[in-house]
């Protein structure tokens, strides 16, 4: 088997970091209307150093999957984050909604920001086997 790649990981990573911070910019007040804790926080600088170590391991994890499956390219790769993502975040979400009685915005938000991280590493990562 071919080794992973470590500059589509690394490239993944931080792609998936960068998105999530934007996403985090724009819906975080949105999320701070049903989390005030989220309103209050001022992150510290390890929190995203542990973030961003998140990241890698998603992208490394994701490329091992990747690899198992096959060549796909890019696009279907993408399709691969989202099974995952149905699979995975949303499911949990659902549960957390269900018996945890999260809020349906803030599943919403959290949910949408997986998607858009595991669909971009997943794209990444297929794009540079």
């Amino acid at each position: 088997m071919t080794p992973l790649n470590p500059i589509a990981i690394g490239g993944a990573a931080l792609a998936a970091f960068a998105a999530s911070s934007v996403w985090y910019l724009v819906l975080g007040k949105e999320l701070a209307k049903v989390s005030p804790a989220f309103a209050s926080q001022k992150p510290a600088a390890w929190k995203m150093l542990a973030v961003i170590a998140q990241s890698l391991v998603l992208a490394s994890v994701v490329a091992w999957l990747l690899r198992l499956i096959g060549d796909l390219g890019w696009l279907r790769s993408a399709g691969v984050g989202v099974l995952l993502w149905i699979g995975l975040p949303a499911v949990q979400w659902a549960g957390s909604m269900l018996w945890e009685k999260v809020p349906l915005r803030m599943a919403a938000i959290h949910a949408g920001d997986w998607l858009v991280k595991l669909v971009l590493v997943c794209a990444i990562v297929g794009a540079w086997p």
